[in-house]
């Protein structure tokens, strides 16, 4: 049996759960699957060599995150018109010299909406944060038929060229804007880093989520966050990055294996408590 051999691409990874969700996934579906964290400053190399090595050393395809996804993008061929609008990319395949770039934050994110909402529609949806998890939430928001998105960033010119790119899809009505846009909004996203381990903090001002809004954090590690905090203190229905993390994950797998777990209750809950499945 070939080796499935994998990786993450990141800054501030030693939290992630990927190794364990690709190992466990690996068991579940006979695959002999290792997944390795390659932090480029730890590694005394830039982003460019790292990826590089991954493609030369012939492994299956890796994951990159933070603060990589939209640099990645010139490295990798992209073959999905949807995926090459979002201009971020966090999963890539290497097959026959190829890099080939996807976005499982994309797909994860509507099926991690999906699961908790069922087909309730966004509404008018606060973004914070437009990097390239930003890139792909706002997209999939578009997806789920959002009325209005309204970007909140600290480098709003980061977040016109997002606009002018969702403005292109002409699905709905875009507009980039500060906290004072957050009152009346039915949904609030925090795409930043902010409540992630390194990350201390929420993008929302005290005082300031809005009443009765559902609201997604990215941030997984920790699932705790100040943003859940302000969320459910304003009776805001919850979904936490750990959904989405899950969801983009068994995207990704299958994307680098061509396979998925049968039964994914049964990878939550291994995912979920580790010592039922305990990764080596």
């Amino acid at each position: 049996m070939a080796a499935i051999r994998l990786g993450l691409i990141g800054d501030n990874i030693r939290e992630s759960r990927s190794p364990d969700l690709h190992r466990l996934a690996g068991a579940m579906t006979g695959l002999d699957v290792s997944y390795d964290l390659l932090i480029p400053a730890e590694m005394g190399l830039g982003f460019k060599e790292v990826f590089a090595a991954c493609r030369d050393r012939a492994m299956t395809g890796v994951n990159v995150t933070l603060p990589y996804k939209e640099r990645v993008v010139e490295m990798v061929r992209v073959d999905d018109p949807a995926i090459a609008r979002i201009g971020s990319v966090n999963t890539v395949t290497f097959a026959s010299g190829c890099a080939r770039g996807f976005n499982t934050d994309y797909s994860g994110f509507v099926s991690a909406y999906r699961h908790a909402f069922g087909d309730a529609a966004p509404g008018r949806v606060a973004l914070i944060g437009a990097g390239g998890v930003g890139r792909a939430i706002a997209f999939g928001l578009l997806a789920l038929g959002a009325d209005e998105i309204v970007l909140i960033d600290t480098d709003r010119a980061r977040a016109g060229v997002l606009a002018a790119a969702l403005s292109a899809a002409g699905v709905a009505p875009v507009r980039v804007a500060g906290p004072e846009a957050l009152p009346g909004a039915d949904g609030v996203v925090n795409a930043t880093p902010l409540g992630m381990v390194g990350y201390p903090g929420s993008p929302v001002p005290e005082g300031a989520f809005p009443k009765g809004s559902w609201a997604f954090d990215a941030v997984y590690t920790p699932v705790a966050t100040p943003f859940r905090t302000q969320a459910l203190a304003a009776g805001a229905r919850f979904l936490s990055g750990w959904e989405l993390f899950f969801f983009q994950g068994v995207d990704a797998f299958a994307l680098f294996t061509g396979r998925r777990p049968d039964d994914l209750m049964q990878l939550r809950v291994a995912l979920r408590d580790p010592r039922l499945h305990p990764v080596v």
